[in-house]
């Protein structure tokens, strides 16, 4: 069986370019004899690829020098604890409620210290971005926390919420790299890499030097201090190495293929075919208000879960696989991040066409 269509929301699509080259690698990494899975953490080989890899991003996004990048582990679950046991010196924070994720983060911090929601989209299911211009920010808060893009409800902030000077939190995991990004309008913004940027293992954690002290909540593990991180250059103990390899890999293809502005124009293009099909379906219809769209994660039904299934059934047979929803919400949903081609986005809404054709006779 060859590639097929692959519209999961994580782990997801790789470019097809870096996973052969990994694959040509896989033996022998330029002539060190081994494979990048069996290197030492500390080797010459290995300290050239993690420095690469953060220059590389770095130049992607435009990352001050005031700015630390670190590769850890964890997923993006484990900083909803790290957040606040770093940040949160008044043990204050203030979330804005857009979907799972948000929640999750909002539960985990109130362990923690005082965490507000002064802001929820949770009364039409996730399905828009409140307005966030003027919200009730606390006036001791260390920090205001967003999931900027919502992979299971397909939203995304078009417009950064007003903080009132304090510090941005976000977890940008599933738009991570889709287009550019003023990284200095954030205290903080982190993502799993697992979705937009290389294998499952790997949460990449973008600070403010400000923002890393010595001074973290009592009884903070030393593996949980963002400042043991920075000190050791994210080599504090065994990184996912394999891993921030094939990240690397995969700025490195970002660069080739022209950069964030090239990302932003070709994961729009993306979109709008398949949102314009949807808004002109008599079959399928999205979930989401159109000015909070997602770039990266479509939802959509048809309104009938049996015929929700029958699709995802017949879609699969035809080689477009995951594009089953959330178990939360159900329905299906195509991820289309910047590894899925524009031809999959095409060959996905022709066959949507052909299904609507012949179920609406």
């Amino acid at each position: 069986m060859g590639r097929v269509y692959n519209f999961s929301a994580g782990p997801a699509v790789l470019p097809e370019e870096v996973l052969k080259e990994a694959a040509a690698e896989m033996l022998d990494y330029r002539g060190t004899g081994m494979s990048v899975m069996e290197m030492s953490h500390r080797s010459k080989a290995f300290e050239e690829i993690i420095q690469t890899a953060e220059q590389d991003l770095r130049d992607l996004m435009k990352i001050p020098e005031n700015y630390k990048v670190l590769f850890l582990q964890g997923g993006a679950s484990l900083q909803f604890a790290m957040i606040p046991m770093n940040l949160m010196k008044n043990r204050v924070a203030d979330y804005i409620i857009t979907g799972q994720w948000a929640k999750k983060a909002y539960q985990e911090a109130k362990i923690y210290g005082q965490a507000n929601a002064v802001a929820s989209s949770a009364d039409r299911t996730f399905s828009y971005i409140p307005d966030c211009s003027d919200l009730p920010i606390s006036e001791n808060a260390d920090y205001v926390y967003i999931c900027e893009n919502n992979t299971i409800y397909g939203t995304k902030f078009k417009t950064l919420p007003n903080t009132k000077g304090k510090p941005l939190v976000a977890d940008v995991s599933s738009c991570f790299l889709s287009e550019p990004v003023d990284v200095t309008r954030y205290g903080v913004m982190y993502g799993g890499v697992q979705k937009n940027i290389g294998p499952a293992g790997v949460v990449i954690v973008i600070i403010r030097e400000d923002l890393i002290t010595e001074d973290t909540l009592p009884m903070t593990p030393t593996m949980m201090k963002y400042k043991i991180h920075a000190d050791n250059k994210s080599l504090y103990n065994t990184p996912p190495a394999y891993g921030i390899y094939i990240c690397g890999k995969v700025f490195q293809w970002i660069k080739a293929k022209g950069g964030l502005e090239a990302m932003k124009e070709i994961n729009e293009k993306k979109a709008a075919i398949l949102y314009d099909y949807l808004d002109s379906s008599s079959l399928f219809h999205g979930t989401v208000v159109k000015e909070d769209r997602s770039l990266m994660n479509v939802p959509f039904v048809t309104g009938d879960e049996a015929m929700d299934a029958e699709f995802i059934k017949a879609a699969k047979a035809a080689g477009f696989e995951n594009l089953k929803g959330h178990r939360t919400v159900g329905g299906m949903r195509a991820s289309i991040y910047n590894a899925m081609p524009v031809e999959g986005v095409e060959k996905l809404v022709a066959f949507m066409k052909q299904f609507e054709a012949d179920h609406t006779k």
